[in-house]
């Protein structure tokens, strides 16, 4: 099964999204994890290969299983692991073969062109404390057929005296 680690980094109420050129749809930078890496590896990793970048602050706030269907049985199926980040050094690329690197307003995540289930976990990755969790059913053209979606959050013990 592939997995993919992507990366939301979150700056001054802006975040750096990648617009991929098939589609024209926006993304988290991102990509395939490699043999023995640990996916918060992968997630660094690939975002420092698509930005120039070095995150910081980064944390999970997202796991999914991705299902593409068709005709009722199911021809592909992928887990994606989505990251937080609140920093980065360095200055990011414009452009490179993957695609567009643009600041947007976190707000323009409700709007952009882009995977609805994508829509749906890097929006809970901007607003929401916790982790999600769910799983996303497409078809081959990525329309969202159906999304169960689960999340949590970690309770914090403080000992007063």
């Amino acid at each position: 099964m592939q997995r993919i680690a992507n990366l939301l980094l979150i700056k001054n109420n802006q975040v750096l999204l990648m617009k991929k050129p098939r589609r024209d749809w926006y993304v988290a930078p991102g990509g395939k994890m490699d043999s023995g890496e640990s996916i918060y590896e992968a997630a660094v990793r690939e975002f420092q290969e698509e930005t120039n970048t070095q995150p910081s602050g980064v944390h999970l706030k997202g796991v999914y299983t991705m299902m593409i269907q068709e005709d009722g049985k199911t021809v592909d199926e992928w887990m994606l692991f989505t990251f937080r980040a609140t920093d980065l050094r360095g200055i990011p690329f414009e452009e490179t073969r993957e695609g567009v690197l643009e600041w947007h307003p976190i707000e323009s995540l409700q709007t952009l062109p882009m995977a609805e289930g994508d829509r749906t976990n890097l929006l809970f990755a901007a607003y929401q404390e916790g982790v999600q969790y769910g799983t996303f059913y497409y078809t081959p053209d990525f329309e969202l057929l159906e999304e169960t979606i689960q999340t949590s959050t970690e309770e914090v013990n403080r000992q007063h005296g």
